[in-house]
């Protein structure tokens, strides 16, 4: 979350920058409670020193044999008065913090200023969209001929947006994962295996919660969330925690399913594997001091890109507008990949940075060179979503006959095996 001491110092800038997003906050009602806080405190020092100063009248006239029955029942009154101020500041300060973690992060300068999708800026292509001699299938199509994807029985044993795969299609999408991993170990990150539940505070940290909570499945008997991705438990590893400048930057990195209600995507993408509730993905994730996250940011996004080019996948990279931009980051680029059965670029990766924001909430800290304790910066991106790779692949190396050659990169992982055919 933002700091409060910044929103008030920079509120017109913040306020801009929250415009831009065109997200509605009350900032009157921010400040509003702000200084009713104040106002609290001040009454509570108010108070502090008058109870001091009866306790020394008190010790005076005791002395003197004088009677304090008086002032002692004032010191009552203010008592009573300091527990009511007590609780009205401590609701403040709540007031306070659920506002702060309802408000989006401050967008970073260099993010384009945008109402939506259609204001991102292109910023770099890579690879030629491959020329077929025939039509060229969807990958929903061309799993279902294969037999490699079960669509029906995904639905059969959960509901729509649910999916099987079988056979080679199972295997390549381990293939997939498996090549990712290592190419991002060979790049310095460290591989997690982490919990796929986690609770309230860890989703609160990385920004999950309160503003998507119709997003996430909930486990309610045990007051659990399943991720919707590995961003949340790897980075809240370090959550409540002091690391050492000399440590950072930290690189993880980590294959986990991902759980997604899709709430508010009603409509969109019902058909393949584009948009379901559960996708396994290899997640990027870095915590790094503040001077350093924008150079880890474009570092970040090309360990994905390295992925999208040893696959020869061709693909473009979008610096995504203000109006499109996540929630918790500051800046966002989307990796997208062109998929010729549908004629298009689609988003298979976004690599976001969001400084200090998820620090803030999940109370990241590091010491710098100079002793000095400040938040920690925090950073994560798709390396990649593994189904959408493997939607990537098929449209791209299929073939006339309906089988699909497999990018060479991969044989090594299947046995050699170098195509998927019918039989």
């Amino acid at each position: 979350m933002l700091d409060l001491k910044y929103i008030i110092s920079n509120l017109e800038v913040v306020k801009e920058k929250t415009k831009n997003r065109n997200y509605d906050f009350d900032f009157d009602l921010l400040i509003s409670e702000n200084n009713k806080r104040k106002n609290i405190i001040n009454e509570v020092e108010k108070l502090k020193a008058d109870r001091n100063a009866i306790s020394k009248q008190v010790g005076i006239l005791k002395r003197e044999g004088k009677d304090t029955t008086e002032l002692q029942e004032q010191v009552k009154r203010d008592a009573s008065k300091m527990q009511e101020l007590d609780e009205a500041l401590s609701k403040c300060d709540e007031n306070i913090r659920n506002m702060l973690l309802n408000l989006p992060n401050e967008i970073d300068d260099t993010t384009p200023v945008g109402k939506d999708e259609n204001e991102n800026v292109e910023v770099r292509k890579w690879g030629q969209p491959r020329k077929f001699d025939f039509e060229p299938k969807n990958h929903w199509d061309i799993g279902a001929d294969l037999g490699i994807i079960d669509f029906e029985r995904g639905v059969k044993i959960a509901e729509s947006r649910f999916n099987v795969l079988a056979g080679l299609g199972a295997r390549l999408d381990r293939a997939i994962s498996s090549l990712m991993l290592d190419m991002h170990r060979e790049k310095g990150y460290i591989e997690m295996s982490v919990p796929y539940l986690v609770n309230t505070k860890a989703m609160i940290g990385t920004g999950q919660l309160p503003k998507f909570a119709e997003e996430a499945y909930i486990c309610e008997r045990d007051n659990l969330y399943l991720i919707s991705t590995a961003e949340i438990p790897v980075t809240n590893l370090y959550a409540d925690e002091i690391l050492d400048n000399k440590d950072l930057p930290i690189y993880n990195t980590s294959l986990t399913a991902c759980f997604r209600r899709e709430a508010g995507s009603y409509g969109k993408d019902t058909k393949g594997l584009i948009r379901n509730h559960q996708f396994n993905k290899v997640e990027l994730v870095k915590i790094c001091s503040a001077e350093t996250s924008h150079e880890e940011h474009e570092k970040l996004t090309h360990d994905a890109e390295m992925v999208l080019q040893a696959l020869n996948l061709p693909y473009r990279v979008m610096a995504l507008s203000s109006g499109d931009i996540g929630f918790s980051s500051a800046k966002t680029y989307d990796l997208e990949v062109w998929l010729p059965g549908q004629n298009c670029y689609r988003e298979i990766s976004s690599c976001s940075n969001f400084k200090d924001y998820q620090a803030r909430r999940a109370n990241i800290r590091y010491r710098d060179k100079d002793g000095k304790v400040k938040f920690a910066h925090t950073l994560n991106g798709s390396g990649l979503a593994v189904g959408r790779t493997l939607v990537a692949v098929l449209e791209n190396y299929q073939n006339a006959d309906g089988s699909v050659t497999i990018p060479e990169v991969l044989r090594p992982y299947l046995g050699g095996l170098d195509i998927i055919k019918k039989g």
